[in-house]
């Protein structure tokens, strides 16, 4: 295996463990601390622990306007509201039951290429619709009989939306060259509209000291630390050097890491219904990327060669 193809494979494993025990960790955190400060908190944290990293690396992060307005606007979309949201779901409904969810996105992104008018393979169709159909399971009765959960699974579908509409324009923004620059200003616009969200709706003037209990406040440092820093500067760093196809493949690895994390520290117990509808999304999503990956492993082998093949090659191009 080489080089290019090893660091390729430690960085999805790392998002595959590190964001499936994320769901885990939001879920102990909002327990006691409020979603949207805890969330927001969180990426700003994230953001001064990464910029002081970048800093004591002696790399700049200075950026031009329209690179660092892109990053801060992929940021709210991303993490804003495609993971802030998550926060403010889990407070209602369960761990896996979001993980579940979550792991639609692959086939949302199926759907949002072929309303910008990509060629989408008729398996790759088939797979996205099987998948939806396994959507459509998780939410379930819960999702049409109302109710708290109900307005969970509804906060958690929106979630899931916007982050995948936020990784699908993600390559055609520009965006500091530098992923762990784009890393610093998305957490910090993402945090920043969480933060003013949160004080806006109250969240600060109802947070006190009995809130501040260990377990909540351990998972927020987790999830600051290792979901945000080290988690989603992986996931830049995978999204600027792998196939979006390969990519998203970590959304059918998390929700079995978070399921399985659900069930055995806070005994979750998600219906047959949910269960049925979370194997045919991994299964949907399993196809989809292989298919995916076939086509775009054929697609290369079809391109002639370039003329000069030199240092401007891009990492993509060495690991797809």
């Amino acid at each position: 295996m080489s080089r290019g193809r090893l660091e390729l494979w430690v960085a999805l494993w790392v998002v595959y463990l590190v964001w499936g025990s994320t769901y885990l960790g939001i879920k102990l955190a909002v327990r006691t601390l409020p979603p949207l400060l805890t969330a927001g908190t969180r990426f700003l944290a994230a953001a001064a622990v990464l910029a002081a990293i970048l800093a004591l690396a002696r790399r700049s992060l200075r950026v031009e306007r329209r690179e660092g307005l892109s990053a801060l606007g992929l940021g709210v979309v991303l993490l804003a509201l495609g993971v802030g949201l998550v926060h403010v779901a889990e407070t209602r409904i369960d761990s896996g039951v979001a993980a579940m969810i979550a792991g639609s996105v692959p086939l949302q992104i199926v759907v949002w290429r072929a309303l910008a008018g990509e060629h989408v393979p008729r398996a790759t169709v088939l797979a996205a619709a099987v998948g939806l159909i396994g959507l459509a399971l998780v939410v379930g009765p819960d999702g049409i009989g109302g109710g708290s959960v109900a307005v969970g699974l509804l906060v958690m579908l929106a979630a899931s939306v916007s982050w995948s509409r936020g990784s699908f324009v993600s390559r055609r923004l520009s965006l500091p060259s530098d992923p762990f620059v784009a890393t610093v200003y998305e957490m910090l616009g993402g945090g920043l509209v969480l933060v003013g969200a949160a004080l806006a709706v109250g969240e600060g003037a109802q947070l006190d000291r009995a809130d501040l209990q260990a377990g909540p406040v351990a998972a927020w440092a987790y999830l600051a630390i290792a979901g945000s820093v080290i988690g989603f500067s992986t996931y830049v760093w995978l999204l600027r050097n792998a196939p979006i196809s390969q990519v998203v493949t970590h959304q059918y690895v998390n929700p079995l890491v978070a399921v399985a994390l659900g069930a055995l520290v806070l005994d979750e117990r998600p219906g047959l219904p949910a269960l049925a509808g979370a194997a045919l999304i991994v299964g949907a999503v399993a196809v989809t990327a292989r298919h995916e990956g076939r086509a775009a492993a054929a697609e290369k082998e079809a391109r002639p060669p370039p003329a000069s093949a030199g240092p401007r090659e891009t990492r993509a191009d060495q690991t797809a």
